[in-house]
């Protein structure tokens, strides 16, 4: 009969363990068999203990121990934990007690209780096994407590001791009514336009102020943003607003009733928004060094990759880092518009290209057409080399090279090359040097033929209209000299001796006349387009115009 009340006692708490909840109990006691009556009182008895009598040393004397914790509550949200200990005992003519003891951190000595039997019972219950209850002992959420039992008088080796977790702040029932839980529930709105939270709290404690915050949640801490208030007790509302400037993954809001060791509860309205990480990127110029340090703990993988258009962007050799808690920086970087930063977790892949509008671009290569002729322009602001290959690629991103050479800034170099470069397919191809990150940099120009068939068709035009301007010009003249006859024969009919007289004055008046002489200019001829390489010179870093610069960051 009695193992079947343990162990639909078992079973009863078992379930409510299972259920996330706690047993509620009237008030402490010790409970014993029935029929058994016995009592419990502090204990401070450190008597050394004694020697085993024979008689025990066959005997178990604590059986099917279980430690488990209850609530006692005293109105609505003024409950305490205690721990409860049940055990089967062999009662015998030495045996008149035990004691319970419990020790947790922090305590210097145990806390013990002690359970007796009266005399006038113990001759009825000599040699038989008796249930034990006790419940006095106070605990707290998530302590460790180890706990002892001993024989009560104490004789050496007959004890029992094992260490028991008390549940924490976590547990439903705890964080309703056991006051060292309750934090109160957050629910939140969010407003994107004005970057504002409204904030509700319910289930808070009812005699507390209530603090709210902003804050950004790292790896042990939540470090504060300044942006807090309080909710007083008589406040019936029990709203407040909480304005932010970033959605960062571990922004939360975080809050807690108004006295000291509160437990916090804490929501992160913005946990999923990843891509607000990937900004704050800097490039030391001086160093050529660039760098990128996360704001909020993210388990993620860092490369370098070359941009190609729309296909995505190619990871380069070497420059995968795993992220932990510390900055990723990569050394020997060429700053170039195609050159960005790759970061992936488990949530997918982002990527920012630091230099895309021109920023710190170390170099930079365009084809100009000037007086007729093609022209290779580098314009560079560092000393490092350049290596050119004139290339003609085969359908794919490879690139066969046909001439190289290394270019650098102190000095003007202009070089004609025999390939044309207004041929189908034909390409420069562009790297620095001396660098251990850098893009290689494709660069076709098919706009070059372009320029050349517009300088012939303007040149075309040009001729057409000088023609057509000449043949203008001599219907005209044709037209003067018809009239100048008509005139000259009809004054001859009219009186001879005009006639001398008129040509006496022609003559003079050849005398003082200029003839026009047509000037013609022999055909453009269009003959092999050159292609000159310039410098344009730009102060370079170790000038002093920049050395007492400071280091220059590139924020996103």
């Amino acid at each position: 009969m009695i193992y079947r009340i343990v162990l639909i006692l078992s079973l009863y708490r078992l379930s409510l363990c299972q259920e996330g909840r706690i047993e509620k109990i009237q008030k402490c006691e010790t409970r014993c068999s029935k029929g058994l009556q016995c009592k419990s009182k502090l204990h401070h008895y450190f008597a050394q203990c004694r020697s085993q009598p024979t008689s025990l040393r066959a005997i178990v004397t604590f059986q099917n121990v279980s430690l488990s914790t209850v609530m006692k509550c005293e109105g609505r949200q003024n409950c305490s934990l205690h721990l409860q200990a049940h055990t089967a005992l062999q009662l015998s003519e030495h045996i008149h007690g035990f004691s319970i003891c419990i020790l947790t951190a922090g305590m210097i000595f145990n806390q013990c209780r002690l359970v007796t039997f009266p005399k006038s019972t113990m001759q009825t219950w000599e040699g038989l096994q008796v249930e034990v209850q006790d419940d006095f002992s106070r605990v707290w959420p998530s302590q460790d407590v180890h706990v002892t039992l001993k024989t009560y008088p104490s004789y050496c080796g007959v004890t029992w001791s094992s260490t028991y977790h008390v549940p924490e702040c976590s547990s439903n029932d705890l964080r309703s009514n056991i006051p060292e839980c309750i934090t109160g529930r957050l629910a939140y709105t969010v407003d994107s336009k004005r970057k504002k939270l409204e904030v509700s709290v319910s289930d808070m404690l009812e005699n507390k102020d209530y603090q709210l915050r902003l804050c950004q949640k790292g790896q042990f801490t939540c470090r504060d943003t300044g942006e807090n208030t309080m909710i007083k007790k008589d406040d019936v509302s029990k709203n407040a607003t909480l304005h932010y400037s970033t959605p960062l993954p571990c922004l939360c809001i975080e809050g807690w009733s108004a006295m000291s060791d509160a437990p916090r509860v804490q929501v992160c309205p913005f946990k999923d928004r990843l891509e607000e990480l990937w900004s704050g990127i800097t490039y030391d110029p001086m160093e050529a060094t660039l760098s990128w340090e996360p704001v909020c703990p993210v388990a993620a993988v860092i490369s370098l990759c070359q941009k190609r258009g729309d296909n995505g962007c190619e990871d380069l050799e070497g420059s995968l880092q795993i992220l932990n808690r510390e900055k990723i920086t990569f050394s020997g970087v060429d700053p170039h518009a195609q050159l960005c930063m790759k970061f992936t977790t488990d949530s997918g892949s982002w990527i920012q290209c630091p230099f895309a509008d021109g920023n710190f671009q170390a170099w930079d290569l365009s084809v100009e057409q000037r007086e007729g002729q093609q022209q290779l322009v580098v314009t560079s602001r560092v000393k490092s080399p350049l290596s050119l290959y004139v290339c003609v690629t085969t359908g794919t991103s490879n690139c066969s090279p046909v001439h190289s050479f290394h270019v650098h800034v102190e000095k003007s170099v202009s070089l004609n090359l025999t390939v044309n470069l207004c041929q189908p397919n034909t390409c420069l191809q562009v790297k620095r040097l001396h660098v251990k990150y850098g893009t290689t940099i494709l660069h076709c120009h098919p706009e070059c033929c372009k320029m050349v068939q517009d300088d012939a068709r303007g040149h075309a035009t040009s001729m057409a209209e000088s023609h057509m301007a000449l043949q203008g010009y001599w219907e005209l003249t044709l037209v003067v000299i018809s009239a100048a006859a008509l005139i000259s024969v009809v004054t001859m009919a009219a009186s001879l001796r005009h006639i001398l007289t008129v040509y006496w004055r022609i003559r003079k008046g050849q005398d003082g006349v200029c003839l026009s002489k047509q000037h013609t200019e022999p055909p453009h001829t269009a003959g092999h387009v050159s292609l000159g390489l310039q410098y344009h010179e730009i102060p370079v870093p170790d000038t002093p115009q920049f050395k007492n610069s400071e280091k220059a960051n590139l924020l996103k």
